[in-house]
């Protein structure tokens, strides 16, 4: 019989925000699977470092940061063929992903290349946004209100219709599009209403108005837009 594979979703970087389950899983696994950055470190492997058995088989998912997409999508076809081979003995396995596997998470590329042939168990886990919230104590939606979840890179014209539309935004993967996002919110009125966040819950996490935040942000970075605070009295 052929293993199981779970997709742990570890939070947004905090240790102590992973759950139970994720926990117990990684600490069980006899084999573990992570992305990580081509010749760098493994923000995934750090995050569940603690809960990593001696001896355990790791398999390192070198994932490229390009903007071609084909580098990772053969990253990912590498990377399902080597999981499916440890599967195919009988082996359950876990993959770690940073915050949830199925919010922007790099599991999914790996689900969608194996949910046909393997079972597979898939372990939310606490999102970026929300750990930005949190942080923030600025409360995203309330009552019928909408949010939209906008990434960075859309160019001016959609970014500003999609954010006009929104009751509360999440802009995320900010990173070098700072500026020119920052200039299209300046731009419809809301930079008032508009923070920052970088590296949500880590001990090198930033939080600010926008207006202030630094030209230069890193990848794991945010922006969070309310417009309806007075629906939370």
């Amino acid at each position: 019989m052929s293993g199981t594979l779970y997709g742990i979703g570890l939070g947004p970087g905090d240790a102590e925000l992973m759950t139970l389950k994720a926990v117990r899983m990684i600490r069980s696994a006899k084999v573990v699977a992570y992305p990580a950055l081509t010749g760098g470190e493994s923000f995934a492997r750090s995050i569940a470092a603690e809960f990593i058995a001696d001896g355990v088989q790791e398999i390192r998912i070198d994932v490229p940061m390009v903007v071609d997409r084909a580098p990772a999508q053969a990253a990912y076809d590498a990377a399902a063929d080597e999981i499916s081979a440890m599967l195919e003995t009988g082996l359950d396995m876990v993959v770690l992903c940073e915050g949830d596997p199925f919010f922007y998470g790099s599991f999914m590329y790996i689900y969608a290349r194996l949910s046909g042939r393997f079972a597979i168990e898939v372990v939310p886990g606490v999102t970026s946004m929300t750990a930005s919230a949190a942080s923030l104590g600025l409360p995203l939606v309330a009552r019928n209100e909408v949010l939209s979840v906008i990434p960075g890179p859309l160019e001016d014209t959609e970014l500003k219709a999609r954010i006009e539309v929104a009751d509360s935004v999440v802009i995320m993967k900010v990173g070098r599009h700072l500026g020119r996002i920052r200039a299209v919110i300046d731009a419809l009125g809301l930079l008032e209403r508009a923070y920052y966040v970088e590296r949500a819950s880590l001990a090198q996490e930033r939080r600010m108005a926008l207006a202030e935040a630094p030209d230069k942000a890193p990848y794991f970075s945010m922006i969070l837009i309310t417009k309806g605070a007075d629906l939370w009295l």
